[in-house]
């Protein structure tokens, strides 16, 4: 991924996707030949544009200015209707049949579907209403840099701030910078972290040790900030340094300044809050500080501060690791929250409330001192309590600057990436979540963009994931069992708060009317009601894309066969992500109108116990992600299975299926199949793996008694599938076994040769 800075308000990517989906060749050729629907098709194209360009002053006014908060979200509305829409279209021009004689555009539009060209002018007629109001709202065009509302930060320490808990990262920091071992030779030592956990505050305290201005003859401390200009920073550089004007205006003038400057000087620089991932510009604003520490025999030291791990990579030298900030334990937390809080001794009933205040903070220093410094004038109990029990949201800007502070790394993200993040918001606090199958899931929902040459979605999907987790917004749980992800709770706040009306968790609703008509996501759990509530509302629930199970370990008493999930289908017409994981029902869980769900991209029936599919899911175009594990009761798969020609991921493991459908060779796309059974049939034979190239992972191949010859088994082209890890070939032993030819079980078992690269190699029977 290329770096971005900012990446512009969260709808500009949704609106990118509709601007692919009008220049779809499929929904051009629809229109093909009626003028008057291919000029529906440009009115809707002018007005996304012009609704486009104010949105990054809407995302920016939305937090203080209620009106624009609500424009944002009927423009979402929209949005979402629109892609709806097209993608209906879409997937009709793809699965049409030939066109019957005659003029087959004029039957479609004219007596099939004619439905549909009313419904571009009706969504286009909402538009243009909501486009007409972003000139009351006063909403303009604005660069993305403008977003943010940082404040800078200075190397000033006040004598009442406190500091708790980082004497060993200090210690530490400060004996790098003392350290006269590097021969003179420049060195750069990154901290990185999330937003509000300290990077800036420790930075400050080094700055400031008594050990650190006395070793240093050049001390300077620059804010970096959103815009990383190497002539601007190094003229700051040299403004400090000669607490002077720097009135040049080339780079090469002033690095030689700067180097002049420098030469035979101990000096330390620290760049706080750097965001740009930009490895060229960086080593051209190292140049003066190099040639400075080679013109004498002393050292110079360099301590940046950022929130991206890739950036703390980047600049660090060789000798040094990057510091990662980790969270304040509840002790630190408390002590720094105790002196800021002014916990007096007419104040230790306080305590009880405080601690629990200090817990929801979750070792995040910026909340603690925040909530700390509001609490120090709040004499009554009550206060405390209600900050215990409402949400952080809940608090104006000016009373709070956790949302603001955590808000900067959120406006940097690039677009695509705030809609990625929003997503996590479906998940549960402290929820451990496995990042292939959240890739799965976002690119289920349209997500990712499309790749670039060479590259697969899912890779698209890994790192959209990296990126986020190098930001801080993701972090390894400490789950030993499992390699799993967490959101910090204010970071999950924030997804939540970005997610508003268009994200619920049914299961945390006390009250299912206080969900919104605009909803389109929704996660459930199976140990409470939540399904229930979703029935409830199921009528004004009929354009959802999300119905996702979410699995919780606390889960005891599950409400099992109290809900005909067909009941759901019938009315949820808009599913991009369905899942009944574990889900317990006496019938089958699923009919004929599955076929129905002509947006469905990934369907989840994983431990339940289904026992047939039925043939209609093989109508599921769109479909890329077909999840069946532990279906123990899963005896045949529908017989249609080639016509799902999108399909990359079947998961059937641990299922007990007497064999596989006909022609599964024309799934060319597929990446994941977790086994397959060789049948006595050339259509279901070894052979139709030969087109499977794209199989990765681990993969077993079973029965492999039905090989008859060795031709045949050089037909499955073991060999070409370069991202398969694991394979496990298997033949059946039986009472005949004796009876086998065991040189052509070696010459089938030659032609199976897999790739070079294979990490493990099983063979059975």
């Amino acid at each position: 991924m290329a770096a971005v800075l900012v990446g512009g308000a969260f709808l500009s990517s949704f609106i990118n996707v509709l601007f692919d989906r009008l220049s779809d060749p499929a929904i051009i050729n629809m229109m093909k030949g009626k003028k008057v629907d291919q000029k529906l098709l440009q009115k809707l194209e002018t007005i996304l544009n012009v609704v486009e360009a104010v949105l990054n002053d809407a995302e920016k006014k939305q937090i203080s200015n209620p009106a624009v908060k609500r424009w944002l979200e009927n423009l979402q509305d929209a949005v979402y209707d629109a892609d709806d829409l097209l993608d209906e279209i879409a997937t009709k021009a793809a699965t049409r049949k030939d066109p019957p004689p005659g003029n087959f555009l004029s039957r479609f539009l004219n007596l099939q579907d004619r439905e549909m060209v009313t419904r571009i002018e009706e969504i286009i007629a909402r538009l243009q209403d909501i486009a007409s109001h972003k000139d009351i709202l006063g909403l303009e065009k604005i660069s993305v840099k403008n977003m943010s509302g940082r404040i800078e930060s200075t190397s000033l320490v006040q004598k009442s701030d406190v500091f708790v808990g980082r004497d060993q990262e200090r210690e530490d920091i400060v004996k790098l910078l003392l350290d006269d071992s590097n021969d003179g030779k420049l060195s750069v030592i990154p901290i990185w972290g999330m937003g509000g956990i300290g990077k800036t505050t420790l930075a400050q305290w080094v700055f400031n040790d008594d050990r650190v201005q006395q070793k240093f003859d050049v001390k300077t401390w620059v804010c970096v900030g959103e815009e990383f200009d190497v002539l601007k920073v190094t003229k700051t550089v040299v403004e400090k340094a000669t607490s002077g004007p720097c009135n040049l205006n080339d780079l090469d003038s002033v690095q030689l300044r700067l180097k002049n400057e420098l030469a035979g000087k101990n000096f330390l620089v620290v760049l706080d809050d750097m965001w740009i991932n930009n490895y060229m510009a960086w080593k051209k604003l190292l140049t003066p500080f190099q040639c400075g520490t080679e013109a004498g025999r002393h050292g110079g030291r360099i301590l940046v501060t950022t929130r991206n791990e890739k950036i703390a990579n980047m600049v660090k030298s060789h000798d040094h690791q990057a510091h990662n900030l980790s969270v304040l334990n509840d002790e630190d937390c408390w002590s720094l929250f105790a002196n800021l809080a002014l916990l007096s001794k007419d104040r230790l009933g306080f305590e009880k409330v405080g601690r629990e205040i200090v817990k929801k903070c979750k070792g995040l220093p910026l909340a603690v001192q925040t909530l700390g410094s509001l609490l120090s004038t709040k004499d009554d109990e009550r206060d405390w309590n209600d900050i215990l029990n409402n949400e952080i949201w809940d608090f104006s800007e000016e009373e709070s600057e956790i949302l603001p502070a955590l808000r900067i790394s959120y406006y940097h993200l690039p677009s695509y990436l705030k809609r990625c993040f929003v997503y996590c918001s479906l998940y549960p606090k402290d929820y451990e979540f496995d990042r292939d199958e959240l890739t799965l899931l976002w690119m289920a929902e349209g997500l990712l963009q499309q790749p670039r040459s060479g590259s697969t979605l899912e890779e698209v999907g890994y790192e959209y994931f990296n990126d986020l987790a190098s930001r801080s917004f993701f972090q390894p749980s400490n789950n030993a069992y499992k390699k799993s992800f967490v959101m910090h709770d204010l970071i999950h706040d924030l997804a939540t708060f970005y997610g508003r009306m268009f994200y619920f968790r049914t299961f945390e609703l006390k009250n299912v009317l206080k969900h919104d008509t605009k909803t389109r996501h929704l996660s459930y759990v199976l140990c409470n009601d939540s399904v229930s509530k979703i029935v409830e509302v199921c009528d004004s629930l009929k354009h959802a894309r999300t119905l996702m199970q979410i699995n919780l370990d606390t889960c005891d008493d599950f409400s099992e066969g109290i809900i005909d999930p067909c009941h759901l289908l019938e009315e949820l017409k808009c599913l991009r992500v369905l899942s009944f994981k574990s889900f317990s029902h006496e019938e089958d869980l699923l009919h004929d109108t599955i076929g129905e769900l002509i947006h469905l991209r990934y369907l989840d029936l994983s431990n339940t116990s289904v026992v047939t599919l039925p043939e209609s899911l093989c109508d599921l175009y769109n479909l890329q992600t077909l999840k069946l594990r532990e279906c123990e009761n899963l005896e045949k798969l529908p017989s249609n299975m080639q016509n799902l020609v999108n399909l990359r991921h079947l998961d059937i493991e641990n299922t007990d299926l007497e064999e596989m459908p006909k022609g599964m060779g024309k799934l060319k796309d597929l990446q994941t199949l977790t086994y397959s059974i060789v049948g006595k049939h050339e259509k279901n034979g070894i052979g139709e793996l030969g087109e499977l190239v794209n199989l990765g992972g681990s993969f077993r191949i079973e029965i492999l008694e039905n090989v008859v010859n060795s031709s045949e088994a050089w037909k499955a082209r073991m060999v070409d599938k370069k991202y398969m890890s694991e394979l496990c070939l298997e033949w059946s032993s039986g009472e005949d076994s004796d009876m086998v030819d065991s040189q052509m079980e070696k010459d089938i078992l030659a032609k199976l040769e897999p790739h070079k690269d294979l990490k493990e190699l099983r063979i059975k029977g």
